[in-house]
């Protein structure tokens, strides 16, 4: 079954339309890259994509410790190198809506590190994640 659909709309910009749920994403050209940077790049996507999947892997667990993360943010950083062109690294820093449970928050970190998108990168992608608890 077909997840989205994809179109270029010019000037170094396109559209991503998730068909189930028929909600549109923007993607521009970085300005560093002959672009405007007037949404997130594809590179952004990947990093922002670590984090909500981490997110979601620990919001899953949360619900079966019977406890909320509403409220928990993630602070995303991309590097990128050159030669080829591509992420380096990736700095994830949650600021956790609960108060550090020794044994709550080493559930929840090692859930976070399960999420498909963390075993999908390629290995030479330096992921720096940082959990902070109340």
């Amino acid at each position: 079954m077909t997840t989205s659909i994809v179109r270029y709309l010019g000037d170094l910009r396109s559209s991503s339309m998730h068909l189930q749920s028929g909600t549109e994403i923007l993607n521009d050209a970085p300005i560093d890259n002959h672009g405007k940077g007037e949404a997130f790049s594809p590179t952004d996507m990947v990093a922002n994509s670590l984090a909500t999947c981490m997110l979601t892997i620990m919001a899953i667990k949360a619900i079966d410790l019977e406890l909320e993360l509403k409220g928990t943010t993630a602070e995303v950083t991309k590097i990128m190198v050159a030669d080829p062109r591509r992420i380096s690294e990736i700095h994830i820093t949650f600021q956790m809506n609960l108060v550090e449970d020794k044994k709550i928050s080493t559930i929840l970190e090692r859930s976070a590190l399960t999420c498909p998108v963390y075993y999908s990168l390629h290995p030479d992608v330096k992921k720096v994640i940082t959990f902070n608890w109340k």
